[in-house]
C-alpha cells in the first residue's frame, strides 16, 4: 500500500513538473494567435494533432531516454545539471515576462515572411509545447524510475497531460475572455517560479551525485 502511494505521488509530481515547465494556460494566447485565421473545426483539429505530437514526442523521450545518454556517454548527474540550468534560463524568461512576447514576435516574423503550411507539429507541438526543458525533464524521469512499472506510469501521466492541454486550447477563448491576458501573465509569472526551484532542485541532485557519491 505505501509503495502505492509512493508511485502515485511521483506520478503527480511529474504531472506538476510537466505543467510548470510548458505552462499551458500561458500558451493559450500563442494558440489563439496562430489560429486566429482558422475556422472553429480547423482549429479543434489542429489542437487534436498538436497534443497527439507532443504525447509522442515525450513518450520517445521517456522511453529511449536513456538509451541517447548512454549512446553519447553522458552521466545523469551531468544531465540533470544541465537540465537544471535550461530549466532556470527559462525560468527566468517566464518571470521576466519576456517568453510569451518573444514567442509573439516570431509569430509575427514568420507572418510577415508569409510563412505558410501546418502549425500543428511544428512549431506548436514542438518545440512551444513539448520543447528541450520538458523534453530534458522527462529523460531525467525516465533514468530515475526506470522500472515497467514506472515508465507505464509515467505513460499514462503523459496522455492525461495532453488530454489535459486538448480541453485548455478547446475552451481557450473562453478562458481568454474570464481572466484575460493580464491573468495569463500572473499564472506565466506564477509557473516561472515553480520552474525555477524545480531546475535548482535538478541542478542540486547533480551536484550531491557526482561529489557526495548520491543517487
Amino acid at each position: 500500500m505505501n509503495s502505492f502511494i509512493f508511485d502515485m505521488s511521483t506520478y503527480v509530481s511529474f504531472f506538476f513538473s510537466l505543467f510548470a515547465l510548458i505552462n499551458p494556460i500561458g500558451m493559450i494566447p500563442i494558440f489563439m494567435s496562430m489560429t486566429n485565421s482558422q475556422s472553429e473545426i480547423e482549429r479543434n483539429q489542429t489542437n487534436f494533432t498538436t497534443n497527439i505530437a507532443v504525447t509522442f514526442i515525450l513518450f520517445f523521450s521517456l522511453l529511449f531516454g536513456s538509451v541517447v545518454l548512454d549512446l553519447f556517454n553522458i552521466s545523469l548527474s551531468s544531465f540533470r545539471i544541465a537540465g537544471g540550468m535550461l530549466i532556470i534560463s527559462l525560468a527566468f524568461a517566464m518571470v521576466n515576462g519576456k517568453l510569451i512576447s518573444n514567442i509573439k514576435k516570431d509569430i509575427n516574423k514568420n507572418r510577415n515572411k508569409n510563412v505558410t503550411g501546418n502549425i500543428a507539429v511544428v512549431p506548436l507541438a514542438m518545440p512551444l509545447i513539448a520543447g528541450p526543458g520538458a523534453i530534458s525533464s522527462t529523460i531525467i524521469w525516465s533514468t530515475h524510475y526506470s522500472s515497467w512499472v514506472n515508465i507505464l506510469g509515467c505513460t499514462i501521466t503523459i496522455i492525461i497531460f495532453s488530454c489535459f492541454c486538448w480541453c485548455l486550447f478547446k475552451i481557450s477563448p473562453l478562458i481568454v475572455e474570464i481572466i484575460g491576458e493580464n491573468g495569463i501573465n500572473v499564472m506565466t509569472r506564477i509557473m516561472g517560479l515553480l520552474l525555477m526551484a524545480i531546475g535548482v532542485e535538478l541542478i542540486i541532485l547533480g551536484l550531491k551525485s557526482i561529489f557526495l557519491g548520491y543517487i
